[in-house]
């Protein structure tokens, strides 16, 4: 199934809205945006992110992309957020999205 230009817009929209020095997990969003995969936000994140705070969308574990980790852990340390080695805290920096029920 193809991903439409509002579900891109909306994980866009999720992504900006994580305050600096908190995080998400691309499972995260993905439920907050009501996609069935991480993998869709995986996708959106590496074709369309380059004007967003890509830095704070981690792995469910807490650990950066490998081929970003350097760079992404040094963006989220100079933020202030919490690490652990080579991983975000998550249970003190993830960013909870609020919860919105069906339109009426």
């Amino acid at each position: 199934m193809a991903t439409t230009d509002a579900e891109i817009e909306r994980v866009r929209e999720l992504v900006a809205a994580i305050p600096p020095g908190r995080v998400a997990t691309y499972g995260d969003i993905a439920a907050a945006a009501g996609l069935s995969t991480p993998r869709t936000v995986g996708w959106i994140m590496r074709t369309d992110s380059a004007d967003l705070p890509w830095h704070r969308v981690l792995r469910a574990d807490g650990t950066p992309a490998r081929h970003l980790h350097t760079r992404q852990l040094q963006r989220l340390a100079e933020e202030g957020c919490p690490l652990r080695g080579d991983r975000v805290d998550l249970t003190l920096a993830r960013h909870h999205f609020p919860i919105s029920g069906p339109s009426v």
